[in-house]
């Protein structure tokens, strides 16, 4: 195994966290990046669903007033990609927090279950959900991947008119879940190459 390939078990779950209608709504978010996640998600989606590994969706019901993920508001959906595939998936999670393990039904006691110990953790937000969901994952012992192109965030505003663009958090997420030894950072091609599927991204 060369130093870019990596290797996928037989099981190994992909995580979908919340790739949701409401994060269209740039009004309320404001400026994102990465344009490809989207693309990268639904080839990792055919790839997992070609190989016969699971798929776990995540959706995010908030709690926030007037938040556009609320669970009564259009944003909750799912977008179209992920809907069009779904009804495919091994488990489907509905949370409040930002960890999928926090959510209904519990991805840790069902992960056990199904002897799953390698997860791939993709979506929205990179520094949010996703990184959370990651470090937690990490914390619980199991082998976790990030595709950081398969995922993406919004820039921030923090205290003391501090303020970060959204390719600077993923980096910054980047640095913490493999520095910080939650996660190895990896991309879609070599979780492509590795799941044995003939998917591709489509440009």
């Amino acid at each position: 195994m060369t130093k870019n390939e990596i290797e996928l078990a037989p099981n190994a779950a992909l995580l979908v966290i919340d790739v949701q209608k409401g994060f269209d709504d740039a009004s309320y978010w404001g400026p994102r990046n990465n344009p490809a996640a989207e693309a990268n998600i639904a080839a990792l989606m055919d790839a997992w669903q070609h190989s016969g590994r699971p798929v776990v969706l995540v959706q995010h019901a908030s709690r926030t007033p007037g938040s556009v993920l609320a669970a009564d508001r259009p944003g909750h959906a799912f977008k179209d990609f992920v809907a069009d595939r779904a009804g495919k998936e091994s488990l489907l999670i509905t949370k409040t927090v930002n960890s999928s393990f926090y959510g209904t039904p519990d991805l840790a006691a069902w992960l056990t279950a199904e002897g799953i110990g390698q997860l791939v953790v993709s979506g929205i937000q990179t520094n949010m959900c996703v990184e959370t969901t990651a470090r937690m994952a990490g914390n619980l012992g199991y082998d976790v991947l990030v595709p950081l192109d398969a995922t993406h965030t919004f820039d921030l505003a923090g205290p003391e008119g501090l303020r970060l663009t959204a390719d600077q958090l993923a980096t910054a997420t980047a640095v913490n879940l493999q520095g910080g030894g939650f996660a190895r950072v990896v991309s879609t091609a070599q979780l492509l190459a590795a799941s044995g599927s003939p998917t591709q991204v489509t440009p």
